[in-house]
């Protein structure tokens, strides 16, 4: 099973990035905007469509408040297996996301590095400017 780590450092504090995390209907606004251009919820679940026109159904597995955590699965599509989690970490005068990807099969794995890699990228910048608004 492929896993893929990445680790985002953000100016931006926990308490600000948990709220966009958690607010798990608004990727495409408040923490990934164009990276995910919408994201439409279900009880239970949310459809998200990537900018590269990729859509997918992930359920929503645990929402933790506590730990800061948001876990997901993204179900149907070519992946036999998928989970992913990020959590929030206070860091500094900032916060450090972890973001763990498990998949199946191997041979995705390099395709959804490349996508989580971008949407690390917009996901910092786009904490690092609503830091720099407050």
């Amino acid at each position: 099973m492929a896993s893929i780590r990445r680790e985002i450092f953000t100016r931006a504090c926990p308490k600000d990035v948990w709220a966009a995390i958690r607010d798990v209907g608004a990727l495409h606004t408040r923490l990934v905007p164009g990276f995910v251009v919408d994201t439409q919820l279900e009880p239970g679940a949310r459809i998200v469509t990537f900018g590269n026109g990729l859509v997918v159904k992930e359920l929503i597995v645990d929402l933790d408040e506590e730990a800061r955590r948001l876990a997901w699965s993204a179900v149907g599509g070519q992946l036999s297996h998928h989970n992913a989690s990020v959590q929030v970490f206070a860091d500094g005068e900032g916060s450090r996301i972890v973001w763990i990807a498990d998949l199946l099969p191997n041979e995705l794995a390099e395709g959804i590095r490349g996508m989580i890699e971008q949407g690390s990228v917009i996901m910092k910048e786009t904490l690092d400017r609503q830091a720099d608004r407050s």
